[in-house]
């Protein structure tokens, strides 16, 4: 048994050490397309802060970490055509030089590649412009050698997404002063506006100029800098600055996939089934390039990396023979911003009306631990659940850093997991002690505050 998997991220080298820690006899091979297996691109940013270094220890396990496993790593080797009714896969190294590789299954995770979201003008500048992208090692180093060898002053952020807020953070720590443009409304989409506005704020405390509602039209090169033109409710604006960063979001590689029959769903992403399956025979994918079925809206398109690594495990095991499943994602996302962790998981309000849910959304604060217990902070929560059935549908919180917001994230992606109502989060049996939590812990008292105005609508309805 020859399995091939392509790719070096997280979907890859998942499904290649599943493969050999089920069958220590299969033959695993992974195709990377840089020298840079297994590497942490979310961890980057906190590279660029300092608060993680040397560059290598973003490696989750090393060269010789992988191939201790007994996997065969073929590095710089770029996937080029999938030739499924041979089972060949056509690969060229870093030389140009073309050869094929046989295999019995193929696993494909070739991932995700950076938008330019139409921005004129990124066609022709690049990192020796100033005008970068972070999504991968190449992209690391790139950026590193501009700031070492120019010393720039001033950055842009295009962006105000995950990575977007965790540069800017990377950047100020730099002593680089940061102007972040945001299309929306407010930073952070994937929030609401009143707790996206917290983070906001946190940028702006510590010198971010924020820019919202800005769209993003050109960018070009200006003596010595670069100059970025957008426009803000129709009115042209400009900000200056000597690097630009890009980080407006990404969009599946496909090619691969596509070229040899596979079907695109949404996002543009390549079909795949529980199994991992593509539809093509012996070729599953798995991560950023293919769908995600979503346990709260179905088919979707959500890259994210616990979505990529549970993805490569079953399609690691069942290019075996297994019959592992993938339970689907619920959305679970964190962020630090300096002092701010904002998270959210399952659906927002507008998102489950337009899956057809009949959603109400609760705000309410909690605080962290007992009040009496010196350092209690607030931790802002808005809870989404569905009106007919008292079904949690979503949640998202802020508090500081320290509020261990991320895991009280986790217990309600939980309960989104096990289809929770808001009545049965307030039965879980949580931990408490006065310096970490409350008899009701704060993801009860939010969802009794969603059950008690829940409650009063019902009976206002009915009278």
């Amino acid at each position: 048994m020859h399995i091939v998997a392509i790719g070096g991220s997280d979907a890859g080298i998942s499904a290649a050490l599943r493969a050999r820690e089920l069958d220590a006899g299969a033959e695993v091979t992974v195709v990377v397309a840089d020298s840079y297996p297994n590497y942490s691109i979310c961890g980057i940013p906190y590279y660029f802060s300092g608060d993680v270094s040397p560059w290598q220890s973003l490696a989750h396990r090393t060269h010789a970490d992988l191939e201790a496993t007994g996997m065969a790593l073929r590095l710089d080797t770029l996937a080029t055509r999938i030739d499924a009714a041979s089972r060949r896969l056509t690969v060229r190294d870093a030389a140009g030089a073309e050869s094929e590789i046989a295999y019995d299954e193929l696993i494909v995770g070739t991932g995700a590649l950076p938008s330019h979201a139409g921005i004129a003008g990124l066609d022709r500048l690049g990192p020796t412009d100033g005008v970068h992208v972070i999504h991968s090692m190449g992209d690391t180093f790139a950026l590193e050698r501009d700031l070492q060898e120019r010393q720039p002053r001033t950055a842009i952020i295009i962006g105000a997404g995950y990575v977007g807020l965790e540069m800017a953070e990377g950047f100020t720590a730099r002593g680089i002063a940061v102007t972040q443009l945001q299309r929306g409304p407010e930073v952070l989409s994937t929030l609401d506006p009143e707790l996206a506005s917290i983070v906001h704020d946190e940028l702006v405390t510590h010198g971010v100029a924020v820019h919202t509602r800005t769209i993003v039209r050109s960018v070009e090169s200006v003596g010595a800098g670069l100059r970025v033109h957008a426009t803000v409710d129709g009115e042209a604006v400009s900000h200056d600055a000597d690097v630009v960063l890009l980080v407006v979001g990404v969009r599946p590689s496909t090619a691969l996939l596509e070229q040899a029959g596979a079907r695109l769903g949404a996002g543009r992403a390549v079909v795949v089934d529980e199994h991992m399956r593509t539809g093509i025979p012996h070729v599953f994918g798995a991560g950023d390039g293919v769908i995600t079925h979503h346990r709260l809206l179905g088919e979707t398109y959500l890259p994210l990396g616990t979505t990529a690594h549970k993805q490569g495990r079953i399609a690691g095991e069942n290019a075996l023979g297994g019959s592992a499943r993938f339970a689907g994602s619920v959305g679970t996302q964190v962020v630090k911003v300096f002092d701010v962790v904002a998270a959210r998981t399952g659906l927002r309000d507008h998102e489950a009306a337009a899956a057809g849910f009949d959603p109400a959304t609760v705000a309410s604060v909690a605080d962290d631990h007992k009040r009496y217990y010196p350092g209690a902070q607030p931790i802002s929560i808005r809870l989404t659940g569905d009106r007919a059935t008292g079904r949690l549908l979503g949640a998202q919180l802020v508090g500081r850093l320290g509020t261990e917001t991320a895991k009280r994230v986790d217990t309600y992606a939980t309960a989104l997991y096990a289809g929770l109502s808001l009545a049965q989060i307030s039965e879980l049996d949580l931990a408490y002690t006065p310096p970490l939590g409350s008899p009701w812990d704060a993801v009860q008292v939010a969802a009794q505050a969603w059950d008690r105005q829940h409650a009063q609508t019902t009976i206002e309805e009915s009278a």
